[in-house]
């Protein structure tokens, strides 16, 4: 279909929207990572002032040196690996199975998958603590990345499970007939097709567990902290670290928006794929 569009049609009706979103979307983060240069006296100055005259890397040198926030840093990055592991690692064989193979209660674990994504996850946090007491994970690596794998996996399954059905069946026949048993079929043939899918999978789990705040406050304490909760803690009763607050969450948005930029097309091209109907 060609857009007859003129230029000046395209720019009120396609650009300017376009343009208007993307500042509204990107302003709080430019805002959060300027007052985070900012010394303590220009933050809690009125008027406002939006651009300091000395800006400082001061709050990030207190925030590093001062403070656990570099081990919270490690935490949250080995949480989240950890959880994203663990969800491919289980999502991958199920979403193959639901794909290829016919079963009963299929269509309705399907459904419960999707159905358990409808339900605010603070329902399944007493449930979810009581258990990780009862097995001494409280407070742990493993405790922490089996609460997030609990909410991460079901909708992994799903959207693994919806780009595989986008795969033909019939790759899978030819690569047996032509004598590749079931495993080399799904390693040679499936997995490198399936690579933005998985990836795009893989970068949905990453992101989820690590700004995850709820499940990361129950299940961690002292010796395992992610950056969610961390971030927290400058927010007194009565005061609060604006500095600490905005460095830090500045920090904590630069793994995510570098792994955007580097994965990009994969993850555009896995949730296109995955959109089919399953």
């Amino acid at each position: 279909m060609i857009d007859r569009r003129s230029r000046t049609q395209r720019f009120f009706e396609i650009e300017l929207p376009a343009a208007i979103l993307i500042v509204i979307a990107l302003a709080p983060y430019a805002w959060m990572a300027i007052t985070s240069i900012k010394p303590t006296a220009d933050i809690a100055r009125f008027p406002v002032v939006y651009w300091p005259d000395e800006p400082t890397l001061i709050h990030y040198a207190d925030l590093l040196a001062r403070t656990t926030f570099p081990k919270n840093l490690l935490d949250s990055f080995i949480v989240a690996v950890s959880a994203c592991a663990l969800g491919l690692g289980l999502s991958v064989p199920a979403a193959y199975a639901f794909s290829r193979f016919g079963f009963f209660g299929r269509r309705f674990l399907m459904t419960q998958f999707l159905t358990i994504n409808m339900f605010p996850i603070v329902l399944m946090i007493i449930p979810l603590f009581v258990a990780m007491r009862s097995l001494g994970l409280l407070d742990t690596v493993p405790g922490v990345v089996l609460g997030h794998a609990t909410f991460a996996i079901p909708f992994a399954i799903w959207m693994l499970t919806s780009y595989l059905n986008g795969i033909p069946k019939e790759l899978d026949e030819a690569a047996m007939v032509d004598g590749a048993s079931r495993v080399q079929t799904i390693v040679k043939i499936l997995l490198p097709l399936a690579a933005p899918g998985i990836v795009s999978t893989g970068i949905y789990i990453f992101v989820a567990s690590w700004n995850e705040y709820l499940f990361a406050m129950m299940l961690s304490g002292q010796n395992v902290r992610t950056v969610t909760v961390a971030l927290q803690m400058f927010i007194g009763e009565y005061t609060i670290q604006w500095g600490l607050l905005t460095a830090g969450g500045t920090l904590v948005a630069l793994p995510v928006t570098l792994l955007f930029l580097f994965v990009q097309r994969h993850l555009i091209g896995g949730l296109t794929a995955g959109a089919v109907k399953s």
